[in-house]
């Protein structure tokens, strides 16, 4: 893929950044391209994703999905709404989060494991680890309510041999098929100066 597809964005999606810086540009036109790829694979047409006021995407009817973009990596997925009912994927670098982000993102039980994770796999930016997850969890958690999800609204826990992790809503969770969610279950990966995590909603 070409370092620079701008031109391949919609004019729908083009006026949306119009403005936007060419790094800022860069990333909203080719996190659509990976989308529109997806999409493809799904059999549907080309259209814009174009972002509400939450900066989430708008997929076309019966297909939910998710993007995320970071330094050097760029990713969507998605699937039809028969198959998921929502998900969420967050990729960021694998190094430490600047000073004073952890306590702001996170809970003190959160970071008692950070401590006992870090022991066990010290090759991992836990810390980055746990915000992607969160981040995971709100794009999980936004399409099913509309709603905000703070970061002290949810508990993390995470598998270190597993590669999975598990969020605990400390809010009212979302209403599924006639059942309230009480939290989600995904999976997490750290490779290739990387940490990735997803939820597939079934």
């Amino acid at each position: 893929m070409p370092a620079d597809v701008s031109h391949l964005l919609l004019p729908e999606e083009a006026a949306h950044v119009v403005r936007a810086v060419p790094k800022r540009k860069g990333e909203f036109a080719t996190v659509r391209v990976c989308a529109r790829k997806a999409l493809g694979r799904l059999g549907l047409a080309p259209g814009p994703l174009l972002p509400n006021r939450r900066g989430a995407p708008g997929w076309p009817a019966g297909v939910v999905g998710s993007m995320t973009h970071c330094e050097g990596y760029r990713a969507a997925v998605v699937a039809r709404s028969a198959d998921a009912v929502s998900i969420g994927i967050d990729a960021e670098p694998d190094s430490p989060l600047p000073d004073g982000v952890l306590d702001a993102i996170s809970l003190p039980a959160e970071r008692a494991q950070l401590s006992e994770l870090a022991a066990l796999r010290p090759e991992v930016s836990w810390d980055r680890m746990l915000f992607s997850a969160k981040e995971s969890v709100f794009k999980t958690w936004y399409p099913l309510t509309a709603q905000e999800l703070d970061f002290s609204e949810a508990e993390l826990s995470f598998d270190a041999a597993g590669g999975t992790f598990s969020a605990r809503l400390l809010v009212p969770g979302p209403v599924v098929g006639g059942i309230r969610l009480d939290g989600f279950r995904g999976r997490w990966l750290a490779a290739d100066g990387l940490v990735v995590t997803a939820i597939a909603l079934g």
